[in-house]
C-alpha cells in the first residue's frame, strides 16, 4: 500500500502556510499602527482556499482550446477589516484586537504544528517498526 502524504498529513501542512500567511499580514497590522490612512487587514482560511482555486489552469491539448485562467491578484486573498472605532486620522488598526488576533493564531500554529509533528512521528515509527 503506497503511502500519500496528502492524506497522511490530513491537511496540517496547508493549515501551517494558512497560518504563517496569517501571522505576517497581522505583524504588517501591528507595525503600521502608526501610519496615518493605514487599512489593516486580514486573511481567511476561505479566501486563500479560493484563491489557490482560482489560480488553477485548466488542462488544454490543442492551441486552439481556450486558456482558462484567473485574473486574481496576489492580493485576493486579503480583506479590509471594519474599524470599531476609527482614529482621526484615518488609520484602521485596533492595537488590541490585532495583539488578541495574533497570539490565538499563534496558538493554532502551534497546535497545527503539534499534530503534524504527531503525524510524522507516527509515520516514522510506521516505516521502522520501532
Amino acid at each position: 500500500m503506497a503511502i500519500s502524504f496528502n492524506q497522511a498529513f490530513a491537511g496540517h501542512d496547508k493549515m501551517l502556510e494558512f497560518r504563517s500567511a496569517r501571522a505576517s499580514v497581522l505583524a504588517n497590522n501591528i507595525a503600521n499602527a502608526d501610519t496615518p490612512n493605514y487599512k489593516a487587514r486580514d486573511i481567511t482560511f476561505g479566501s486563500m482556499f479560493d484563491e489557490a482555486k482560482n489560480k488553477l489552469r485548466l488542462a488544454s491539448d490543442d492551441d486552439q482550446h481556450i486558456q482558462g485562467s484567473s485574473a486574481a491578484d496576489d492580493d485576493s486573498g486579503l480583506f479590509y477589516r471594519n474599524p470599531s472605532q476609527p482614529s482621526l486620522d484615518g488609520n484602521t488598526v485596533d492595537m488590541q484586537r490585532e495583539q488578541a488576533e495574533y497570539a490565538q493564531n499563534s496558538m493554532r500554529f502551534d497546535t497545527s504544528f503539534m499534530f503534524l509533528d504527531r503525524k510524522i512521528s507516527g509515520l516514522k515509527k510506521a516505516l521502522t517498526g520501532n
